[in-house]
């Protein structure tokens, strides 16, 4: 009844307020009301003493009598409390569900004989007509229709295994004649157990990946407290320096203040010797001035001798000098011993910063080198020369990304850092981690190379220029031809490449890769070894050469 009740929803609507019926009414002409709506209507034709009804407009003389109609009154409760229970918007499909294929009502089943899907109603007769209850239901799903065959509108109840198909009946007695067929059913079963092997796969593969994923984060939480413990001790040991330092400073600063007040002593007692000194020979003035004055011979005679003799005074100039003196010797030995502490935080920075890089965490089969330039550009770095270490006939320009060589002396200062004799240039940026940069250069010769910071910059040749010692790496680069060199030792690398090289650099994993940059990307040599500090990109540069570092987008 409840079904029906929904389907007829309209008849049990007032007329006057278009809603369910609330303590329904009936006319004696049949039609019914809510109670208050045809109450009211009553009422505001009282004046005429003639009622009507509002749908029908027949008579009523005198006014009927308004009684509920409990009959009436329970359907529609039954109707209020199935709307309450289900509402439409549950009712009807909405675009996750699956349609009835009778009355678009969000379906109940979905029959794989009839090829259709049913509400609750509509598959009523599936329970009760004796040939319906054979047919196989499923949970509503879509897509029903790609179980028909698209050639003879059949289910598609057979499957054929030399095509792997599913077809119908009459494909089986026309395309398929004399294959491997079976039924659906038959195969499913074939493929159920495959599915199960597929699924305890999956299953055992979720259960190692979850076992992975606890191992890495446990290994996440030790590099966690790893990195924790070494800001602390970070800040432990840096705060110790700073404290010695803080120390050392206040005890240089209390020994000069010592010894400042030792020297302004000194001064103040010679100053109060030598003040002495003028006030004796001013009173040995004034009375030889006295004694020059007096008229008597044998005075002036007797006195004169013991007034003429003046006792020796100490001279403080040499004194003065050697005080001097010493305060701007504690001035340049400050300035030394602030010079050796730089060169050494500046060493052992360098160390700590390699140890924190080599401290990346890689997984067990590290990533391989990148194979096309696009791989190459996500570790592209921005190269720039330091012109603190260019030889002076080299020229940098266009934002230090360009070193030429010229043959007139360039108006560098002095330098430690500079290339004394060989025609070099080192980057100011160091180099750890992944990095890749690309250099464009003329046809004269010109070596393309890495090396550590504190490769000489003076001596002989195989000390200083790339490629001939330990502490660099360098692509010999002329003309056409190409050469690796380290350690003086060369490698001929045969071919005629382009004037653009790449350079790749795994600091971690120890490679080094020079390629020839082109419409491909052509490797020339790869170093594989061991860095034990951070790198620098380098240049030499023969007469008339040029090399610019490549913009990288």
């Amino acid at each position: 009844m409840a079904q029906g009740i929904q389907l007829e929803r309209a008849k049990f609507c007032c007329s006057i307020c278009l809603d369910l019926l609330n303590e329904p009414v009936t006319l004696p002409c049949g039609h019914s009301y809510c109670m208050s709506c045809i109450k009211d209507c009553l009422d505001n034709e009282n004046h005429k003493s003639i009622y009507s009804c509002p749908q029908c407009r027949q008579i009523f003389i005198p006014r009927p009598f308004l009684v509920k109609n409990t009959m009436l009154a329970f359907v529609v409760e039954e109707l209020r409390k199935k709307e309450e229970a289900s509402p439409a918007d549950h009712c009807y499909a909405g675009p996750e569900n699956v349609a009835c294929d009778v009355c678009q009502l969000k379906a109940f089943k979905s029959c794989l004989q009839c090829l259709a899907s049913y509400c609750e109603k509509h598959l009523q007769p599936h329970y009760d007509v004796a040939p319906l209850k054979r047919h196989k239901l499923v949970e509503p799903f879509a897509n029903l229709q790609e179980n028909i065959c698209s050639r003879h509108q059949e289910a598609m109840k057979l499957f054929c295994r030399t095509d792997q198909q599913c077809i119908c009946y009459l494909c089986s007695k026309d395309d398929h004649k004399g294959h491997n067929k079976v039924s659906a059913a038959a195969e499913r079963t074939e493929r159920q157990r495959e599915l199960e092997v597929s699924r305890q796969d999956i299953q055992q593969r979720i259960q190692d990946r979850q076992k992975d994923v606890k191992v890495l984060q446990q290994e996440e939480d030790a590099v966690n407290r790893s990195a924790e413990n070494a800001l602390r001790s970070t800040d432990k040991i840096f705060i110790e320096l700073i404290h010695i330092i803080e120390k050392r400073v206040s005890d240089v600063k209390e020994k000069i203040r010592s010894q400042q007040k030792t020297e302004a002593g000194w001064f103040r007692k010679a100053q109060e010797k030598v003040g002495q000194e003028i006030a004796e020979l001013r009173r040995k003035d004034a009375e030889l001035e006295k004694l020059s004055h007096t008229e008597d011979h044998t005075h002036f005679l007797l006195n004169y001798p013991s007034l003429s003799r003046l006792s020796e005074s100490e001279d403080p100039s040499s004194a003065k000098v050697h005080h001097l003196q010493c305060f701007e010797k504690v001035t340049v030995a400050l300035s030394e011993a602030g010079g050796k502490l730089h060169q050494v935080l500046d060493e052992e920075y360098a160390k700590i910063s390699m140890t924190v890089t080599e401290a990346e965490v890689l997984p067990s089969n590290p990533q391989a080198e990148p194979k096309t330039r696009a791989d190459f550009m996500q570790y592209a770095c921005q190269i720039t020369w330091d012109a603190i270490t260019a030889n002076t006939h080299l020229s940098i320009s266009k934002g230090s990304r360009k070193a030429a060589f010229m043959r007139e002396e360039q108006k560098y200062c002095l330098h430690p850092e500079r290339f004394a004799y060989s025609w070099q240039v080192l980057s100011r940026e160091s180099l750890t981690g992944r990095c890749y940069w690309e250099v464009e250069r003329s046809e004269k010769g010109v070596l393309v190379a890495v090396a550590y910071k504190d490769v000489r910059r003076q001596g002989d040749f195989s000390e200083c220029v790339f490629g001939h010692n330990e502490k660099s790496w360098a692509l010999d680069c002329f003309k056409n031809s190409y050469e690796f060199r380290h350690k003086n030792m060369k490698t001929p690398i045969p071919g005629r490449w382009s004037p653009r090289v790449g350079v790749y650099l795994d600091h971690s994993a120890g490679t080094l890769s020079f390629y020839s940059v082109s419409e491909t990307m052509t490797l020339l040599h790869r170093v594989q070894t061991t860095f034990t500090q951070p790198l620098y990109a380098g240049l030499w540069l023969s007469d008339g050469a040029a090399v610019e570092v490549c913009k990288l987008k």
